[in-house]
């Protein structure tokens, strides 16, 4: 579904510089600049899952950046829901695909994908992450663990959000989700969404929001903050078209947001 140009603009540039560790379920781990830490980020990719190498490049940056482990698991257990080469989707505000696009989509993209998502639907890909998370915390000891997540892996992030296996969790442009996820979240959450999203509807994202400040107005503890990115689509936080500069300034904002998040709530 996608021209060389198109790749272009949605592969972050550089190499991972981190390591995939076996002894650790195939995960991707990015050591922070000081090393070992007490604090420790679990990045849950979008639907391209590992193989897209910019949630390695994100990961690394992000260990520098906040001077902690940063690890990616193979959440969705080697079967991503979209292919590398399938980079196709909108990269801005307003762009429409035709009625061609969405049907060839739905024939070489999403119909062949119906057993990936099957195999990581939510009840499954939550049990892999919680495991994950207490399989990390068995061996490495960390005192604090938050959750950053991108699409499919934001979605996951807001429900972990509902327990107390992490402290903190960031969500960019997170998949489907209902307004029962947002009212059971119990942790601090931070939310980067896009202006005009494929996945979640701008009333949904109004009502989660008005559901947030709500929950802010009755507790003044509970501590939350939603930003909506002007002129974005989904997926510009993760795998942004770094040749329109209104993208990469939005993709730029959103980590740094991630970043200061994570420097005042783990």
């Amino acid at each position: 579904m996608s021209c060389s140009q198109c790749r272009e603009g949605f592969v972050l540039p550089g190499e991972p510089t981190g390591s995939m560790q076996v002894g650790y379920q195939g995960a991707y781990y990015a050591m922070g600049a000081e090393g070992e830490s007490s604090r420790a980020v679990i990045f849950l990719t979008d639907g391209y899952g590992l193989p897209l190498q910019n949630c390695k490049i994100m990961a690394d940056n992000l260990a520098q950046r906040l001077h902690c482990d940063v690890w990616v698991p193979d959440y969705l257990a080697g079967r991503p829901l979209v292919d590398v080469d399938d980079l196709g989707a909108p990269d801005r505000a307003g762009v429409k695909l035709s009625l061609f696009d969405k049907l060839k989509g739905m024939l070489f993209s999403v119909i062949p994908k119906i057993p990936a998502y099957i195999s990581n639907r939510p009840s499954v890909v939550d049990k892999r992450v919680k495991e994950f998370i207490l399989m990390l915390q068995n061996k490495k000891q960390y005192e604090k663990v938050g959750v950053v997540g991108y699409c499919w892996g934001g979605a996951t992030a807001m429900r972990l959000a509902k327990g107390d296996l992490i402290r903190t969790a960031a969500m960019c442009h997170p998949a489907p989700f209902s307004e029962k996820d947002v009212k059971a979240i119990k942790i601090p959450t931070s939310w980067a969404v896009a202006e005009d999203d494929l996945f979640v509807s701008p009333s949904l994202r109004r009502r989660a929001e008005a559901i947030l400040s709500a929950r802010k107005e009755k507790d003044n503890e509970f501590e939350y903050e939603f930003k909506e990115y002007p002129g974005t689509a989904h997926g510009f936080a993760a795998r942004p078209n770094l040749n329109l500069p209104e993208i990469r300034a939005a993709y730029e904002a959103a980590f740094e947001q991630v970043v200061q998040w994570f420097n005042r709530t783990l």
